[in-house]
Order: structure tokens, then sequence, then C-alpha cells
């Protein structure tokens, strides 16, 4: 018995020790004056300093789009410097990874599941670039008026850049910008800057992310609790705050290390709740967990990308297919997708540091996975994360064992496009012959993962996941997780005889309390009478 009592107290009686210790530590309710001066600051935000419309030097009859950013750059002096030491600017940075080193990582050379990777189609891809002409090796990274101010810092919502422009505006037709215009209304960046391209990538609204797309503009409460237009109405920024162009936030498709990211702890603290119990779950779950239980809440998201299937033909032509909601089910340039609404994510521990596949790494592990997160229940600094895992078949090198990179642009035929020519043997050719990786010749389709963070579509506090939809032995939210011992949902032999020998002695207390009082009751009536 006593060697049965061991593992119950450290599973059991210790840990709850520790949580104790951790809650009392706080008080609660510390999340409500919080909220509140959080809705003071949104709520109070300051009109525009600078009516930019006053200014002589945004009247010219701008040119091309670098006019413009030598104009702001006449002012805002430094600016571009700053902008040019980001992450926006050099989709890359230099990440320590465990068994790696110090390692340079970013859009600008690592590989997705999704369009796979932006090498050899620049010109297409790198539209969302915050910059003019990158369409190739020879982009010029220290230019400063390749700066796009206006993508981030148009409140007309009339900026448009074009399809296969390396980043450039339209330069004619209807679509070319009103420059005066724009500049007369230049400002802070809204959800309509942001959501230009993180809303739109991979190909399409909502497509990557799941949480992240246009009906974020103006959503009810049961989307998103903060960027509801019948809220606070909150801007990305809000919560991505900036210094100097540097955006706190993660985005672990690229990223690896743990800073600078953007928590709910910065708003809400690391015991919101008024009930100690819930406060004690923040320890190892994180707030997404519970409050977004569903993703996709208005559009679907692609949650499945099988390139083996493109280049098909219909009477010698690509072809399209959609379903009932207009989704692309088949595309002869992608190939077959899958999609979902309102999507219960999957979990995973998670310590806010990621590992990648780079093209050169041999694959020995299949289906490959896209990145890792790393993290598990021991892990101090781990929590639970809600995700969206996107899985996917793309092209692998047969000989060699590492993912290929294809070319998938370009604007003219006849280059080894696969978007143009249909030819995957060419297409790979041409992606692996311009990234200088060694390639066999030979390839082949294998299954693919990608995990991606959820922290967007918060759902109210009356939607947020209930306590049996993880403790339970049917269909628990948390059934993937099996390194820790879940209340309700596991058995445990020690933790199971713990509970029933608690639960009789404590029912055997209740009947010996009550015979004692009723022999107590009994005793000083019979002292009563003998008096």
């Amino acid at each position: 018995m006593r060697r049965k009592l061991i593992p119950f107290l450290i599973i059991v009686i210790v840990p709850q020790i520790f949580l104790a210790i951790a809650i009392l530590s706080k008080s609660d309710g510390d999340g409500a004056t919080q909220i509140e001066e959080l809705k003071q600051r949104v709520l109070s935000k300051p009109q525009k300093a600078v009516d930019h419309g006053q200014f002589a030097e945004l009247h010219k009859d701008f040119k091309t789009p670098q006019e413009v950013t030598a104009a702001c750059l006449a002012c805002h002096t430094g600016r571009a410097k700053e902008v040019m030491s980001t992450h926006h600017w050099l989709w890359e940075r230099e990440s320590f990874i465990e068994g790696r080193g110090v390692v340079s990582l970013g859009k600008k050379n690592l590989l997705n599941n999704y369009c796979t990777g932006i090498r050899s189609s620049e010109g297409s891809c790198n539209k969302c670039h915050a910059g003019f002409g990158w369409g190739d090796k020879s982009f010029d990274f220290t230019n400063e008026l390749n700066v796009d101010c206006i993508v981030c810092h148009d409140n007309t919502e009339t900026y448009e850049k074009a399809s296969g422009g390396s980043g450039y505006p339209y330069m004619e037709g209807p679509l070319k910008p009103d420059y005066k215009h724009i500049t007369a209304n230049i400002g802070k960046p809204t959800k309509y800057n942001c959501g230009y391209c993180h809303f739109y990538s991979a190909g399409g609204n909502n497509i990557k992310h799941g949480h992240l797309e246009e009906a974020l503009l103006d959503c009810s409460r049961d989307v998103d609790v903060h960027m509801t237009t019948e809220g606070m109405d909150m801007s990305c920024t809000d919560c991505h705050e900036t210094k100097n162009h540097v955006m706190n936030g993660r985005y672990y498709g690229t990223a690896s290390n743990d800073y600078n990211r953007a928590t709910c702890e910065q708003c809400h603290g690391d015991f919101p709740h008024e009930k100690s119990i819930l406060n004690e779950h923040s320890i190892k779950v994180t707030c997404q967990a519970c409050h977004i239980p569903v993703y996709a809440k208005v559009n679907s998201t692609k949650m499945y990308w099988d390139w083996s299937t493109a280049t098909g033909m219909r009477d010698g032509q690509p072809y399209e297919e959609t379903d009932s909601l207009g989704n692309k089910t088949y595309q002869s340039i992608k190939g077959t997708a899958q999609w979902a609404n309102n999507v219960k994510p999957e979990y995973a521990w998670f310590n806010g540091q990621a590992n990648h596949t780079l093209i050169t790494d041999s694959l020995t592990e299949f289906p490959v996975k896209i990145n890792t997160l790393y993290g598990e229940y021991n892990d101090p600094t781990a929590k639970i994360w809600p995700v969206k895992i996107h899985r996917g078949k793309q092209p692998m090198d047969k000989n060699y064992k590492r993912l290929l990179q294809a070319k998938l642009w370009d604007d003219e035929k006849n280059k080894g496009a696969l978007w143009v020519d249909f030819n995957w043997e060419e297409a790979l050719k041409e992606g692996m012959e311009y990234i200088e990786v060694p390639y066999s010749g030979e390839w082949e389709f294998v299954e693919t993962e990608m995990y991606l963070p959820i922290s967007h579509m918060v759902s109210p506090k009356e939607s947020t996941v209930s306590c049996n939809e993880c403790h339970t032995r049917e269909n628990s939210r948390l059934a993937g997780l099996t390194d820790f011992y879940l209340p309700g949902r596991d058995r445990n032999k020690t933790v199971d005889l713990a509970g029933t020998l608690i639960i009789v002695l404590s029912m055997l207390g209740v009947m010996g309390h009550g015979a004692l009082r009723v022999l107590a009751s009994k005793k000083r009536k019979e002292q009563q009478q003998n008096l």
C-alpha cells in the first residue's frame, strides 16, 4: 500500500501544492481591472495628429511609387532604415535552433506545404513584400526608395499591388493608384492594411491561417470579441504593438524562437479569472485553447493540398472545380484541395521554440513535418496550444530524399513555370537550378504536415470550451496529448484506488459522525430522565 501511495502523492498532491502556491501569489479578479484599462486605451485612440493633405510635397504628380517614398522620407528621416532591418522587409532572421545552431530562416528561404516557397517565383509571390521590385536574386535590399510606405499606411483602402508585379502597384490602367488622394490620407496601419497580405496569403482569403480573414474587418462578437464592430473594434496594432517599425508577433511557419511575441497576458495578465480553478488551468493551458473553440467561423479554410494531381487538363485546357460554397476543390495549376468551416483545432504542447525542415535536409520520417513545435508536459515553459495542422502532398527528390522547390510562376511561356507550362519535370528542374541545390532528376510525392498555432477568432466567454469537452473518456479534445494524466479522461489504478478510498472513507466518516450524534443524543436524553 505504501508503494502505491508514493506515486499518488507525486501525480496528484505535489502538483496541486505548486499550483496553489502560484495561484495564491496572485489575487483573483485582477483581469477585470486590466480589461477596463485596455478599453480606455483602445477607445481613447487619438485622432490623426497630422493632416497630410496640407503638405505641398504630397501634391506632386507622382509618376512612380519610389517618388512617393522619397517624399515620405523627406520628413520621416531614418524610417526606411528601420523598416529595412525588420522581417517584413528581409523575409528572414537569424534564429538559434537546437541541434542546428544559428541559421537564417524566413519566407526568403523556407518551404511550406501551401505554395511551397517563393524562390524562382518571386515576381508573383512578392506581391506581399513591403517593397518594390523584388522579382529575382538581383533585388537591392539596401535601396531605401524600394521601401513601400503606402501599403501599410494608406487609409483609403484603394492601394492595389499588381499580380505578378514583384511588389509594384499597378503602373497604368484603372487600378493605378491615385497617389494624391492616398498621400492625403496617410495614417496608422488599420486592419485592412494588415489584412491585405495576412488575410490573403497562399493565394486567397483564409486559405492559410484559418483564423485570419476578411470577415474580421466587420464581424460580430461570435466571430471575434476583440475585432468586432459591436465592441471595441480593435486593430491589429492594438495587440501587435510596434516600436521603430518592429512589431510584436511570431508566425511559426517561419519563426523559431520565443521572443517579441504578442500575448494575451500582456493585456489580461497571468491570472484573469475570478475563479481560482480557471486560473490554475493557465499554468499549463493557453488562453487560446479554451477561448477559441473553433476557427474558420465565416469563410472556409484549406485543410489539405494535394499537389500530385496538378497539371490535369480538360479538352487540352486547364480547368477548375468548386464546391457549393465557391471553394476551389480542384485547379490545374495547384491540384486538389479539401476545405472546412467551424473547425475544431487540434492541440499540441508548445514552448515557443520551433524547428523547420530545410530544403537541404535528408528526410527520414513521414509524413514530413514542415515545422516542429517543441514542448511536452514535463517542460515547465510549455502549454497546450490550439493548432491548425495543414496537411498536404508535395514533391520530394527520390534519391536525395529532400523536398523540392518547383518553379511555379513566370510571365512568359516555355520557361518551365508549372502554372504556365503545366510540366512537373521542367518546373522542378528550373526551380532547383534557381536555388542551386543538387537534384537527381527523379521525384515522387510525399505527405507533409505544417503546424500553425491559432490566436484569433476569440469567442465570447459564454462560448468557451466546456470542462467536459476535455475531461471525458469519449472524444476528448485532448485525446491526442497522452503524456500526462487528465482527470475524467484517463484511468490510473493508483489514482482510481486513492479516489475510491477517499470517497469510501468520506462516506464512512459521515456515517460514523452521524452515528455518534445519534448515540450522543440518546445519552443526553437518558441523563435528563435520570435527573
